[in-house]
This record gives structure tokens, sequence and C-alpha cells, in this order.
């Protein structure tokens, strides 16, 4: 599957692309549905960021960005991958004490 990237610069632009594009997966109202997120740390590195989606009926996606390759994987609610882009920019880095560590 081809999907449209939208210009991000932010961590900010990148989270609404990634909720939008979970949303969009099950037919979701986005506004309705909270994503939560979680750090992926390498040592005391971070080295990416698990963003998770629980909608109705048990629903739960699942996106997955990594810092060094500077990809999103996306998986749908059987775990599977269905997605993967690779950003045209890079993203900077969050603090590490700014999201949960998983």
């Amino acid at each position: 599957m081809t999907k449209t990237i939208p210009t991000m610069t932010s961590l900010d632009d990148l989270r609404s692309f990634i909720h939008l594009t979970l949303c969009e997966k099950e037919n979701l109202l986005a506004e309705q549905f909270a994503m939560k997120e979680l750090a992926l740390m390498q040592g005391e590195r971070l080295c990416g960021v698990q963003f998770l989606l629980k909608g109705p009926r048990q629903i739960r996606l699942g996106a997955i960005w990594t810092a060094d390759l500077n990809r999103v994987y996306f998986y749908d609610t059987r775990g599977e991958r269905y997605l993967k882009v690779d950003l045209p920019q890079r993203i900077p880095l969050p603090e590490a004490s700014c999201l949960e560590a998983a």
C-alpha cells in the first residue's frame, strides 16, 4: 500500500500522521480515540517510539517509529504489519523522560 506522506518536522507532526493513519485502517473517528506512546530504549538511548491505539470491540492498532532508520511500521488488529513508511525528513528525538518507558 502506498501512502502520501505529509511534511513532518516535529514529533507532534509524526504523532498526528500516525494517529490518522491508524484510525483510517479501521474507519475510526480520530477525535474519539486517544493514542498512547511508549519510549523504546536501547540501553540508555532512546531509539524509537511505539504508538498504541485502542478502539471499540477490542480493536488494537499499533505503529513503531525507528529513529535510526527514520521509518514507521504500522500493525493491524492481528499484529500483522500492513504498511511501512520511510519518512523523507529526520525528526528530532524527544527527551526520553517525556515518554513512558516500554
